[in-house]
């Protein structure tokens, strides 16, 4: 009977974690800030993939509403020899519009607490704490923890067109997907 209850303690959790992942993923931040953060995505041989594209695509909207000052793209190679996600943003920014020199560049990054960790040291040289995060909406909840467990004040801006929200098979599984990341994230374990 106790590990019964143990488990159904355990369920309920998991639930009340996936409610706040899709309450979060519901709403829309965004405001006034010191940057404006692109978290990567998959890029194909240097261009961004669709769910990567309607991210840059929702942070041009948020650039032109002159909500930062500095924009700041992330991401690693992912295994590719020649192109980092941060990158690609960097190029995909620029080629709509963006100053070069308001675009700052993280691409070293593979994880998402990497990601976070990379912003928080170039916040903390310029003297800025907080940010406007852009991502698919499963992702924001986990990006505003870290980033407060890190110091710094994180506001949520879901990409609204993205492919994966759009699409309730593959919304359900990534915000599962996200509950499973966010509690190993509470038990230590850092992604």
């Amino acid at each position: 009977m106790a590990s019964f209850l143990a488990l159904l303690a355990c369920a309920c959790a998991e639930w009340r974690l996936y409610t706040a992942i899709r309450a979060q993923a519901g709403g829309d931040e965004a405001c006034s800030a010191d940057a404006l953060v692109i978290f990567g995505a998959a890029e194909y041989n240097g261009a961004p993939s669709p769910v990567f594209k309607a991210r840059l695509d929702h942070a041009l909207d948020l650039e032109n509403r002159n909500l930062a000052a500095v924009v700041i793209t992330t991401g690693g190679s992912g295994g590719d020899p020649r192109f980092t996600e941060g990158g690609v943003a960097r190029d995909y920014l620029i080629q709509q519009g963006v100053a070069e020199s308001k675009i700052l560049s993280e691409t070293r990054s593979e994880t998402s607490y990497e990601s976070v960790k990379a912003v928080v040291q170039i916040l903390r040289q310029r003297h800025a704490y907080t940010c406007v995060a852009v991502s698919d909406g499963f992702h924001l909840y986990r990006i505003k923890l870290m980033f407060r467990a890190l110091g710094i004040t994180a506001y949520g801006s879901p990409a609204p067109a993205s492919p994966i929200e759009d699409n309730p098979t593959l919304r359900t599984l990534y915000s599962l997907r996200e509950t499973v990341v966010t509690t190993l994230w509470y038990l230590g374990l850092r992604l």
